[in-house]
């Protein structure tokens, strides 16, 4: 049997995540993602597990580093990753939005003038988004603190992610706009799904299983 490897994102979706392989019986032992180890190995399953920054999952996946591994859908949209997303995991819901302050008196996105400027770090969807409602925008590239940007007159607007709308509150942004949900999905290679299709399959569906319980 050869061996599989499964990338996964540190920090709080790793420890959602692996405890759904453990009941599905795809590994056995305890992981720690904050081990100095960047692979760790679970022997009897032939598996090998890559602790990975959650933006790098689909790169080492795309590129057959991986086999399988789990990003955020999200993450996904913004690389264009060529891989088979076969399963959502329906962790880390959140929803990836356009919002600027609540003083503008813009409501919806029809009320936007042609062109503006966002600040956001989801540059590809943000630009595929807007292209295809006819607003031309000027992008500017930040990676945290984002609701900053209109505060400061950095940008009109901000592209990002929201899950309760709390922070967007407290910054006196409103939404006026949705581009996509997002969530946790189970990715897989495109190479890997047609040579280890069967395995592959397997795991996939003791995943479903655990998931839907």
């Amino acid at each position: 049997m050869n061996k599989l490897t499964i990338a996964l994102p540190k920090g709080r979706l790793f420890k959602s995540v692996v405890p759904i392989l453990q009941e599905a019986g795809i590994v056995n032992r305890d992981f720690d993602d904050d081990s100095r180890k960047l692979v760790l190995t679970d022997e009897d399953n032939n598996i090998d597990i890559i602790l990975s920054k959650a933006v790098d999952v689909q790169t080492y996946v795309e590129n057959g580093a991986a086999d399988i591994g789990v990003a955020g859908k999200d993450v996904l949209l913004e690389a264009g990753a060529k891989v088979c997303e076969v399963l959502d995991l329906g962790l880390g819901y959140c929803r990836l939005v356009v919002a600027l302050p609540v003083d503008k008196g813009i409501t919806n996105l029809s009320q936007l003038a042609p062109t503006g400027r966002v600040a956001t770090k989801y540059v590809n969807v943000a630009q595929r988004y807007f292209d295809q409602n006819g607003i031309q925008i000027e992008v500017v590239k930040l990676n945290g603190s984002i609701e900053l940007a209109p505060i400061i007159g950095l940008s009109d607007m901000i592209v990002d992610i929201t899950s309760t709308g709390t922070t967007l509150k407290e910054n006196n942004l409103i939404e006026i706009a949705e581009i996509a949900e997002s969530s946790a999905r189970l990715i897989v290679n495109q190479v890997s799904y047609k040579t280890e299709y069967k395995r592959i399959r397997d795991i996939i569906e003791k995943i479903r299983a655990v998931i839907s319980n």
